[in-house]
């Protein structure tokens, strides 16, 4: 009984991590820039991959296989926001728009 429970939320789960990843592939390819493709690519997509590693992990319930996910979900989440930001910082600056004076935040970046 408590394994069908586990079943059906693992399957719901990754349902809502398909939408999300989804959701973040079609922010891909609408959006016109770097800097608002940087959103989907990072925040979604994270979530959207952690919440199939979680249900598919409630579905197995082998310790080996949940703990190959949780190291995966753990890089994931670790390394999108410093891709997301050297990703925003090469494309702000390559676009030819930066401002040269004492205000620039990003001058030293």
């Amino acid at each position: 009984m408590v394994s069908d429970i586990f079943s059906v939320i693992g399957v719901l789960l990754i349902l809502f991590g398909c939408i999300l990843t989804l959701a973040a592939g079609v922010g891909l390819v609408r959006f016109k820039d770097s800097l608002t493709r940087m959103h989907p690519a990072a925040k979604p997509q994270v979530l959207g991959l952690v919440a199939v590693l979680a249900g598919a992990a409630l579905r197995l319930q082998k310790p080996l296989e949940v703990g190959v996910f949780l190291l995966a979900g753990l890089f994931a989440i670790i390394t999108a926001p410093v891709v997301a930001n050297r990703v925003s910082n090469v494309a702000y600056h390559e676009s030819g728009q930066v401002r040269r004076d004492k205000s620039d935040p990003l001058e030293d970046a």
